[in-house]
């Protein structure tokens, strides 16, 4: 009889502690962080995160090489000046008196000259390029003749036309409407870039807040454990367990130590992976509370999210600029394939006075004037690099129109993947509720079955931790949800509306 009550008076003696332990809440309770949201979260990486800044960067860059390729269209100014002494070597066959100097130069000639002139040239659209000069001149002879020093002003315009290559505005705009694409180009990446960003705070967000309610639930594992222990130790005492049920405790204390370890590690990792992407080397404070929202899931079709993806994908804007920039350099290819023909007018006044004012004011009464009209030819033999080169422009715009059929079946795939896990995970989420809300009614049963006396304390702690693991696969699911509607996001470029996000417009 007294065997028989021994284990029955343990129970009854440990009734007390245990119900204690019991009555304790499995979690600790909520930490009083400031919550962290997720769209501050995106907002930040916006603000800091490295690759959006680098691309900023580069396409901050890219509006310059429009610049760039507008500079030839700008006038150019040019303003020179020079002076020039000659003397020739005497003559002993021939002398002429200077009455300058009262003597006699045996044949030698010498020559003072000053020029100064100014030119603007510009190209424009055509090809053409037009020159208006203007220039004075002094000069000064020994031995003398006519006017001395005798002042000259020339006025001048020069127009020179291609007439076959380089000729017509398609041609001499293709730097410009190629560096405009470029932009146009530069901006879609930026825009994949954000949207890649974005899809990957999403889902570091989402897995810290898994990583923690994980820390949780190994924590609360530790806990019943440790419990066991103190009960198994408890009933070795009294003789109803053994040496090797203490022993078996103690290895389940250890085991969940060092899983409630490894979850800690996994939620500093998560942590940091949240502040990468969010920040620039601010590892020293971790994020606040993070939480997931029960957002109703929108109904997804393939149609429809094909189409915003076919749409929006930057990968694939860009694919088609790259085309038309090909295009332009097929165009310009063509144009180096015809010769060189050059037709060049020009047309001039001068005058000759006695004086640099006198030069400048009658320059422009026509009293002296000339013209000229050159064509001019001009072809390799061959054009042996000219065809390479088309050749070459061809063939590449052949691979990016494969390219880009490659890049829209791959989103088709990408598009039906990330539907059918949207639609997986939507019902996992349903069937991980279920199941929470099965372990919950089954934990309740449990636990006033001991409260009766009909089961022990460790029956109720299996019952709490199958509790626990249910409700962390049901945050497994809500997390997978998120992910996959992030990736289903980043695909369709909703994520900017979203987040309402602006970017920059490209270039017109």
């Amino acid at each position: 009889m007294t065997n028989f009550l021994r284990p029955v008076l343990a129970l009854l003696a440990l009734n007390a502690t245990l119900t204690t332990g019991f009555a304790q809440t499995p979690h600790p309770p909520a930490t009083t962080a400031p919550v962290l949201t997720l769209e501050e979260c995106v907002n930040r990486a916006l603000a800091k995160n490295f690759d959006v800044a680098l691309q900023r960067i580069t396409t901050s860059s890219a509006s310059n090489d429009i610049e760039i390729a507008k500079a030839p269209y700008d006038p150019n100014l040019s303003l020179s000046t020079s002076r020039t002494f000659s003397k020739t070597a005497p003559d002993p066959t021939t002398s002429t008196f200077d009455p300058f100097t009262g003597t006699t130069i045996n044949g030698s000639t010498r020559q003072n000259i000053q020029d100064s002139r100014v030119t603007v040239s510009q190209k424009i659209v055509t090809g053409a390029t037009v020159t208006a000069t203007g220039a004075l001149n002094r000069n000064q002879r020994n031995p003398t003749s006519g006017l001395n020093p005798a002042y000259t002003g020339n006025v001048g315009l020069i127009v020179r036309q291609p007439l076959l290559k380089g000729f017509g505005t398609g041609f001499n705009r293709a730097a410009i409407e190629r560096a405009k694409l470029g932009l146009s180009r530069s901006s879609y990446d930026l825009k994949g870039i954000v949207l890649t960003v974005v899809r990957n705070v999403e889902s570091a967000f989402y897995n810290l807040v898994f990583a923690r309610e994980q820390r949780e639930v190994r924590r609360f594992s530790l806990n019943v454990a440790q419990k066991l222990l103190e009960e198994n130790k408890a009933r070795r005492s009294t003789g109803v367990a053994t040496d090797l049920e203490v022993l078996q405790a103690e290895v389940q204390v250890a085991n969940a130590q060092s899983a409630l370890l490894l979850s800690s590690q996994t939620v500093r990792n998560n942590e940091d992976a949240l502040l990468q992407l969010t920040g620039q080397f601010e590892f020293n404070q971790a994020p606040g509370a993070v939480r997931i929202t029960d957002e109703p899931v929108a109904a997804v079709t393939f149609d429809k999210s094909y189409k915003l993806a076919r749409d929006n994908t930057p990968e694939i804007l860009s694919s088609q600029l790259l085309i038309e920039q090909i295009k332009i350099d097929l165009r310009t290819t063509k144009n180096a394939r015809r010769p060189q023909v050059d037709l060049q007018g020009s047309v001039g006044q001068a005058s000759k006075e006695d004086s640099y004012s006198r030069a400048s004011g009658e320059v422009w009464n026509g009293n002296g004037y000339n013209w000229q009209v050159d064509l001019s030819l001009t072809m390799p033999w061959g054009f042996r690099a000219e065809t390479a080169r088309q050749r070459q422009a061809q063939l590449a715009f052949n691979r990016e129109e494969t390219h880009l059929r490659q890049i829209d079946q791959s989103l088709v795939v990408q598009v039906r993947s990330a539907i059918r896990s949207v639609e997986t995970n939507e019902e996992n989420v349903r069937i991980s509720t279920l199941a929470t809300e099965l372990s919950q009614k089954q934990f309740e049963q449990e636990k006033a079955r001991y409260e009766a006396g009909l089961s022990t304390f460790r029956f109720v702690q299996q019952s709490q931790a199958e509790l626990d693991t249910a409700r962390v696969n049901q945050l497994q699911a809500k997390v997978n949800l998120r992910v996959s509607l992030a990736d289903l996001a980043r695909l369709e470029g909703s994520s900017l509306r979203r987040y309402k996000i602006e970017l920059a417009q490209t270039a017109k």
